[in-house]
């Protein structure tokens, strides 16, 4: 039997509007300040099968993820809320190297939508062993000129979209006394970042949930933890001007940016069977940026 894995994204590993241009990319962004996401609220439901919800972007984290969990066994469950052709080009290349997923199409914010989709999923597959939440947006601009409107797309996006899953998967987790809970963070939730009040205050929420929930669910078996990604690569920090990387690069040890299958090999790792005894904890993939 495999496990089955839910990757909420939007394809992040969070919800992310992909139609809005306001909805500046969801992992891809984060790279851009300094983490990714997803994914989502990308989805993975694992075979084994266990399931796993990841948060995710239709590329970037997201889909890393998706793809390598499928090739350790996992039949995934890709949510997106954008683009579902991005979504099925996710699906179709699990499946092309001999895994299986499927995609489902739901804002991973609205409560109720939440609600009646885990049902389905449980009510189709029997159970969820591996959640990752990457769903997510950025909505950047200064303190004094930041819109209510953004702010509150944000924190329902990265923040109340994660509340919404661990809610409802977390209870199945619980009949099922096991599970595996991995939420997207980002160095910017701990250090902050000019320009970012939204993202840092939902990433920080974020990190406060994650070890909150790891109290509350380790006495069933379930873990909970956080990957905290630094400046990740992707098509947009590619196009950065080379005095912009420079000054990037000069915050990193390594002198490197990581990369989103560096990330997901950490998300992989969390919801292996390596990391039973790891729990409450932020993983960040960072390159020493924060040391």
């Amino acid at each position: 039997m495999k496990n089955k894995i839910f990757q909420s994204r939007d394809l992040c590993l969070r919800a992310l509007d992909t139609n809005s241009e306001r909805a500046k990319n969801v992992r891809g962004n984060e790279g851009k300040h300094a983490d990714r996401k997803s994914c989502s609220n990308n989805r993975s439901i694992q075979r084994n099968r266990k399931s796993h919800f990841p948060g995710t972007l239709l590329r970037g984290i997201g889909r890393a993820t998706a793809i390598e969990l499928a090739k350790r066994g996992t039949f995934v469950i890709v949510n997106y809320r954008g683009s579902e052709a991005a979504a099925l080009e996710t699906v179709a290349e699990i499946k092309s190297a001999g895994g299986d997923a499927v995609c489902m199409a739901w804002d991973v914010s609205d409560y109720a939508e939440c609600e009646k989709n885990i049902k389905q999923i449980i009510d189709t597959f029997g159970r969820i062993d591996i959640l990752v939440n990457n769903a997510g947006i950025t909505r950047d601009d200064l303190l004094m000129k930041l819109s209510e409107e953004d702010f509150d797309a944000v924190i329902a996006a990265n923040l109340k979209g994660t509340f919404c899953m661990l809610h409802f998967v977390s209870r199945q987790m619980l009949r099922q006394r096991s599970g595996k809970i991995i939420n997207l963070a980002s160095v910017v939730g701990i250090c902050g970042n000019a320009g970012q009040v939204n993202y840092a205050a939902s990433k920080a929420g974020v990190i406060g949930m994650t070890k909150s929930a790891a109290k509350e669910l380790a006495s069933r078996n379930i873990t909970v933890n956080a990957v905290a990604p630094g400046w990740i690569e992707t098509d947009m920090t590619k196009n950065l001007s080379n005095a912009a990387r420079e000054r990037m690069l000069s915050a990193i040890p390594l002198k490197k940016p990581g990369t989103a299958k560096q990330v997901a090999g950490v998300i992989a790792f969390l919801a292996s069977e390596d990391a039973d005894y790891i729990t409450g904890q932020v993983l960040q993939v960072d390159g020493g940026m924060l040391m």
